[in-house]
């Protein structure tokens, strides 16, 4: 069976109602009215199509689906790692593509375990080799202890909070009224607030609290301060979302970096490397909780699959109330039950595009600056990407007690 054409669909997403970093931000730095999804369909000679998507900059990495697509048009669709590895190749030229050349993959290549799933009359896990569980467990973002509660109410158990100059108090403010009834995990988002000297120094407030992860301490531009602060500090450590394939992330599990990897599931490079991935971590201790941040509906299931599929699965990142269109945009949203997100039985990823729904959203911006929430008084229009003085002015609110 041969790719007869791909297509692409850019849609203008809103912001989710609750993050956990929204009580200081007003809908946190990357989304502020910048979220766009972008979904491919490869369609092959008898019409049958499988769907993906990609993130990691979805208006830049159109444009890179577009010009790779080309290179699939004719090719055998059931050589995914072989299709996978030819348009890797395709990006040689262009130096280290970086999450937009990881995106442009991802789209592809979750398209094309769709479409092998759907060819076969199977569901992805079984093509991943079969799946460990029924469901997958997730955590919802919040900034409230009353969001928490309306939370539970709804089934989840697992949190995460977040922010830097308040992410210590509401961290402290969740154990104390939920003690450990609760999985609990922070975000302090990388930059662009900490040197990698505050982020040991506040690393090891943490430590009382007993969490699933401390995610992202640090800035992924300076990875061996990963290992630091580890060192450091009695907190497992999360990181990996702003890495693309496994040549980005693998290096901080060999090393002993983190604890739990966080593969994007819309720019890490697909299904196929998220896959080879978790085979990586597994050898080294590590689990995977993939990140989800302003990623759409179908990369939700992509990771869903994955999930199911592996032994190391730790948790999945979603929002407990998203943006309403989410669920309008795709044919049925994924099952919530005991705490996680029912593994599909249906050919392929089990979801489809509404194309007519898409089309009510075009795209328009999909870059930003963050606002003044996490800076010193007065330096917001510096445009700093690290805050050098982040102990002086005494933003962060208090020690853990």
């Amino acid at each position: 069976m041969k790719i007869a054409s791909v297509e692409t669909y850019l849609m203008q997403a809103g912001s989710p109602a609750e993050t956990a970093w929204a009580a200081e931000s007003g809908g946190g730095m990357s989304i502020g009215g910048t979220r766009q999804w972008l979904f491919v369909r490869i369609i092959a000679e008898d019409g049958t199509y499988g769907v993906g998507e990609g993130s990691g900059w979805p208006i830049a990495v159109e444009v890179a689906v577009r010009d790779l697509a080309p290179l699939l048009v004719g090719q055998e669709v059931f050589n995914i790692d072989r299709l996978w590895s030819r348009l890797h190749l395709a990006q040689m030229g262009h130096g280290l593509t970086g999450t937009v050349g990881g995106g442009a993959l991802s789209a592809l290549d979750m398209a094309l375990w769709d479409l092998n799933g759907k060819l076969l009359g199977v569901p992805v896990w079984r093509l991943l080799g079969g799946k460990f569980r029924d469901v997958v467990p997730a955590y919802a973002h919040t900034s409230s202890v009353e969001t928490t509660k309306r939370l539970i109410d709804l089934g989840y158990r697992a949190f995460k909070t977040g922010g830097v100059s308040t992410a210590l108090d509401k961290a402290v403010a969740l154990r104390a009224t939920f003690d450990n009834k609760i999985d609990l995990m922070v975000d302090l988002h990388g930059p662009p607030w900490l040197t990698p000297a505050d982020a040991r120094r506040m690393s090891r407030e943490f430590e009382p609290l007993n969490l699933l992860f401390l995610e992202e301490p640090v800035a992924p531009e300076h990875p061996s301060e990963l290992l630091r602060l580890r060192d450091a500090c009695h907190v497992p450590v999360a990181a990996g979302e702003r890495t693309a394939k496994i040549w980005g992330l693998a290096p901080l599990i060999t090393s002993g970096s983190i604890d739990v990897a966080q593969p994007d599931t819309g720019r890490f490079g697909g299904i196929s490397q998220m896959k080879k991935l978790a085979a990586i971590a597994e050898a080294f201790g590590v689990t995977i909780a993939p990140h989800a941040g302003t990623l759409g509906p179908v990369a939700e299931f992509a990771a869903i699959h994955l999930m199911a599929a592996i032994p190391n699965a730790l948790i999945l990142e979603r929002f407990g109330s998203d943006w309403p269109g989410r669920e309008r945009v795709i044919s049925a949203p994924p099952v919530f039950r005991d705490g996680g997100l029912e593994v599909p039985d249906a050919p392929g990823l089990g979801v489809d595009l509404m194309l007519d729904e898409i089309a009510k959203y075009p795209a328009q911006r999909n870059t930003g600056i963050p606002n003044d929430a996490h800076y010193a008084p007065g330096t917001t229009n510096e445009h700093l990407y690290i805050q050098p003085r982040f102990n002086a002015t005494g933003l962060r609110a208090r020690t853990a007690e």
